[in-house]
């Protein structure tokens, strides 16, 4: 593996260095993710002078990916499976069965691999090139390691890939499909987790979400940029973000502060909230309880994307949420499944698990009042409901099986 200072600069974007987010000690840029004063988490530190240089106009003039924002990344695209620039898609009916006002919904599920994963991916992948490693690597539960399986494939890369053994079929089918090694452990994520953290201090692999995390985190500010731009370079009153890790709500906070310091938007107040499932709801426990420290679970229920007991972010989307004055909530699987078909009736979007938790928090916040109905607000579908065929299919069935007759037609009732 080539020394990060052997690389070209250039390849590094905007990075300057790695900061500690607990102590604020600073480290050369390089595969580490891990403080070695406080053992506090590492993330990227940027050149503001170079991030000052990004404008509307430059960003305006970049490719339709994710990377028109490369200014304000961490790296160069050195992996681009043409990630990002998703729709944000209008939901008036959806908002009109809520009583809402304005409501959003960036849909993450039409990019390569059908989930957000692919944005993060596509940066630690690019990291990973620029690091000199040979094999990409990750612990996932199943919409990251389609990501990485399939960018390694697309950039010569090779991937070995850890999953729990009991993850929905279609996730390991198309994690498969591309030829990498697919390793599944008989345990949770966290299982697989603490397994990939050994591993990766005995074998010179970039891990994605391991060594070279404070890249791959980045990846996700790509979300609340696009958000911001889509919506006429504003930002939105009220977000609703699902929470796993909890890195995906920490980052479109961090790229809304960003686009307001820099004046790229009017820095407005946004409130931001979170949403768990109540079979793996350590941040919303937490949030409910007051407490600044999450205690892992042990997951369970259907929304298996989520199924994170020891949210390495939990503690910042903590920080956000109470920051911004938002609310964490969590769903019971029922109410999960009755998210991911309102979604569907209601905007054409047919949403993995994940979506269905946000919808579903996103009524019961409604119904708290803890959300406001009037504020225009935008929630995150974050995959692709194709990956999670089985939460849905005791209840998507067809309406009526009926002779190959005009008779049986009228006789079925179903003339509308």
């Amino acid at each position: 593996m080539t020394s990060v200072l052997d690389r070209p600069a250039a390849q590094f974007g905007s990075a300057a260095n790695l900061v500690c987010r607990e102590c604020g000690t600073t480290y050369d840029l390089g595969p580490s993710h891990v403080c070695e004063m406080c053992f506090g988490p590492l993330e990227i530190g940027y050149d503001a002078d170079l991030q000052a240089l990004v404008t509307r106009e430059s960003i305006e003039a970049g490719p339709q990916t994710m990377w028109r924002y490369h200014g304000l990344l961490p790296v160069a695209p050195l992996v681009d499976l043409h990630v990002g620039m998703t729709r944000l898609v209008p939901a008036p009916h959806l908002a009109k069965v809520l009583g809402m006002r304005a409501l959003w919904v960036k849909d993450d599920s039409g990019n390569p691999t059908h989930s957000f994963k692919d944005r993060v991916v596509s940066v630690a992948a690019s990291a990973a090139r620029a690091l000199g490693f040979e094999v990409l690597s990750c612990a996932s539960t199943g919409n990251l390691a389609n990501a990485v399986a399939a960018a390694a494939a697309n950039s010569g890369l090779k991937s070995v890939v850890f999953i729990p053994n009991d993850l929905e079929a279609g996730k390991v089918v198309t994690t498969a499909v591309y030829g990498g090694t697919l390793v599944a452990v008989e345990g949770s994520y966290d299982d697989v987790n603490r397994l990939c953290a050994e591993v990766a201090g005995e074998l010179p692999w970039a891990f994605v979400n391991v060594n070279v995390r404070p890249f791959y985190a980045e990846g996700s500010k790509t979300v609340g940029y696009e958000i911001a731009e889509q919506l006429g370079w504003r930002l939105p009153e009220q977000v609703v973000i699902p929470i796993a890790s909890g890195s995906l709500l920490t980052k479109v906070d961090k790229a809304w502060r960003e686009l307001g310091k820099l004046g790229l938007v009017d820095p407005t107040s946004y409130q931001v909230f979170g949403a768990q499932s109540a079979g793996c709801s350590p941040v919303s426990s937490a949030f409910r309880a007051g407490h600044d420290v999450v205690q892992p679970v042990r997951p369970t229920g259907i929304a298996k994307s989520l199924n994170i007991g020891n949210p390495a972010d939990g503690p910042y989307a903590l920080d956000v949420v109470r920051r911004t004055g938002g609310a964490i909530d969590d769903v019971q699987d029922g109410e999960i499944i009755e998210g991911i078909q309102l979604l569907a009736e209601t905007t054409g979007i047919f949403a993995e698990t994940a979506g269905g938790v946000t919808v579903a928090t996103l009524r019961k916040l409604l119904a708290s009042g803890a959300l406001d109905p009037e504020a225009e607000t935008v929630i995150l579908n974050t995959g692709d409901g194709l990956k999670t065929l089985d939460a849905v299919e005791a209840v998507a069935r067809p309406t009526a099986t009926i002779r190959p007759s005009l008779d049986a037609f009228r006789e079925a009732g179903l003339g509308l």
